[in-house]
């Protein structure tokens, strides 16, 4: 299993109620705004997935990570401890769809391991480059998932 590099004192990952006000805001301000797609400079998707405990659809919205046809989700939650609640939703019920860009596709996510998630680091970082700080910051080995259209492409 792929190891994070050795945790550091680098601060704080931000609190949880910050990362769900963030995520409610973005999403009332992407349907107000008829597509908003963009954050701080950063592409945005929105993932529309069914929850792990309740089965409601949730919509959340995350750095968009592409890759050939597919899309990658990196689930750091900023470096916090533990796993951002919609890693869990994917894990359970990983057929998903995509928004980016007002564009709506299906994907089925699945988790990476080993060399194949060692070598997506580096696309993950020409992203979004704190990631590699928010690796330092925790000692859980942030997952990364691949999502690729379904039905397949």
């Amino acid at each position: 299993m792929t190891q994070s590099p050795t945790p550091k004192n680098t601060g704080k990952a931000p609190p949880l109620w910050l990362l769900k006000a963030f995520t409610y805001l973005h999403v009332f301000l992407h349907r107000l705004g008829g597509g908003l797609n963009n954050l701080a400079g950063k592409e945005m998707c929105f993932i529309t997935m069914t929850g792990a405990r309740s089965n409601r659809t949730r919509v959340i919205p995350l750095l968009y990570i592409p890759d050939g046809k597919r899309t990658l989700l990196v689930a750091s939650a900023g470096g916090a401890p533990d796993h951002p609640a919609w890693y869990h939703n994917l894990v359970k019920y990983p057929n998903i769809e995509v928004e980016h860009q007002g564009e709506r596709r299906k994907f089925r996510a699945r988790l990476t391991q080993g060399a194949e998630k060692d070598a997506l680091w580096p696309i993950c970082y020409r992203h979004y480059a704190p990631y590699a700080e928010y690796r330092k910051r925790t000692t859980r080995d942030i997952p990364i998932f691949v999502c690729e259209p379904f039905p397949y492409e």
